[in-house]
C-alpha cells in the first residue's frame, strides 16, 4: 500500500472510527481525525489511539475553512477521506437544515480547500441516492440519482459537487456508494443495533409498516477494505458501488435477532410507516469487484450473530449512549 497523510472527516462516527483502526493497523499512514462531535460522535472507540504518533484528533466543523486549510498545511495532507455526514433519515424528515449545512455546504468547503492544495478526495456516500427499487434489479454506477428523503437528497447533492469538481477542475476524486452497514459500536438509532438493544432492554421491537422493506447488509470491516481498494486502485473521477448481496427484509432481521437472543417473536410490533419510506435498495458492485479486485469476506448470519453478542456483552457502552439523551 502507498503511504498517506490523511485528513479523515467524521472519524468519531461508526464507519469512520472502524476505518481509522483498520487503516492504522495495516499501513504506515498518518491520520488526522476532524470531527464536530455531534450527538453520534464516540471518542471512546478511539481512546486506545490517543498516544499514537500517527493519529491526531481535532474537534471542529468541516464548514470551518480556515481550520481545514490549517490542518492540510500543518500535517502535509495528501488525501481527504470524507465520512462526515448527518445520516439518519428520520432526523432529516424532522428537520433538513442541518443535513444541508453539513452534507452539502461542508462538502463544498472541503472541496474548495482540497482544490487549492491539490489534495486527492474520497467521498463516502450511500446507496440511498439512487432512490427505491421494486422486487427485482440492482442499481449500477450509471443509474440516475433519484433521492427520496432529505438525507438522500443532501448526499446526492454532495456527490454531484464532488464529481463536478473533478470534471471542471481536474481534482482527483472518487465517490463510493455503500449499502447498509452493521457491526460493533454502531450508534443505537440505526436499525440493527436498535433492534438488538430494544430486545436486550425487554422492550418491543418497533418496525415501520409491515416490515417488508429490503436492505442489503454489509459488515463495516468489508466496507473498510472496499475503501482501501478505491484508495489504492481507484481511477480518478469514478464512482464505485459497494455491496454484499445480503438482502433481507427488516422483519427477517428482527426475527433473527429475537431467535438468537432466545426471545419470542411476539416482541415485534408494527408502527405507522415512515413518510416516503423506500421499499428496497440493491447495488450491483461488479465494477469494484472486477476492476479493483475487492470482494466482501464476512458471511452475513455468522457476522450478525457475532454483532448481537457484542451488544449483549457491552451493555455499558450502549447504556452510556442512551444516557446522553438518545432514546430508542
Amino acid at each position: 500500500m502507498n503511504e498517506y497523510s490523511i485528513l479523515l472527516t467524521g472519524g468519531a462516527g461508526f464507519i469512520g472510527h472502524h476505518f481509522i483502526h483498520h487503516r492504522l493497523r495495516g499501513t504506515e499512514d498518518r491520520i488526522v481525525n476532524l470531527d464536530a462531535l455531534t450527538y453520534a460522535g464516540d471518542l471512546e472507540s478511539l481512546k486506545e489511539l490517543e498516544n499514537s504518533p500517527r493519529y491526531t484528533f481535532v474537534e471542529g466543523d468541516i464548514n470551518n475553512r480556515e481550520l481545514v486549510d490549517d490542518l492540510i498545511r500543518q500535517f502535509n495532507i495528501n488525501l481527504i477521506v470524507h465520512f462526515a455526514a448527518e445520516s439518519h433519515v428520520d432526523r432529516s424528515i424532522a428537520s433538513a437544515s442541518t443535513f444541508i449545512h453539513t452534507n452539502v455546504a461542508g462538502t463544498q468547503v472541503l472541496l474548495d480547500v482540497a482544490r487549492e492544495h491539490g489534495v486527492r478526495f474520497i467521498h463516502i456516500s450511500t446507496d440511498e441516492v439512487y432512490g427505491s427499487l421494486g422486487k427485482t434489479g440492482s442499481f449500477t454506477e450509471e443509474s440516475p440519482l433519484a433521492p427520496r428523503s432529505p438525507y438522500a437528497a443532501s448526499k446526492a447533492a454532495s456527490d454531484c459537487l464532488v464529481l463536478a469538481c473533478h470534471h471542471t477542475f481536474g481534482l482527483p476524486v472518487n465517490v463510493t456508494r455503500c449499502t447498509n452497514n452493521y457491526g460493533p459500536r454502531q450508534f443505537p438509532e440505526k436499525f440493527i443495533p436498535k433492534m438488538i438493544i430494544q430486545a436486550l432492554r425487554g422492550h418491543s421491537l418497533s418496525i415501520y409498516g409491515t416490515g417488508e422493506n429490503v436492505r442489503d447488509w454489509i459488515h463495516v470491516h468489508d466496507h473498510c477494505t472496499a475503501i482501501d481498494a478505491v484508495i489504492e486502485k481507484g481511477i480518478a473521477g469514478e464512482v464505485y458501488n459497494i455491496g454484499s448481496s445480503n438482502e433481507r427484509k427488516n422483519l427477517e432481521i428482527a426475527r433473527f435477532i429475537l431467535e438468537e437472543l432466545e426471545l419470542d417473536e411476539n416482541r415485534i410490533t408494527y408502527v405507522d410507516d415512515r413518510p416516503g419510506h423506500d421499499y428496497r435498495y440493491s447495488l450491483d458492485s461488479d465494477k469494484i469487484r472486477n476492476e479493483l479486485g475487492w470482494a466482501p469476506r464476512y458471511e452475513f448470519e455468522p457476522a450478525l450473530k457475532k454483532a448481537i453478542r457484542w451488544y449483549k456483552e457491552h451493555r455499558p457502552w450502549w447504556e452510556y449512549v442512551l444516557k446522553r439523551g438518545v432514546g430508542l
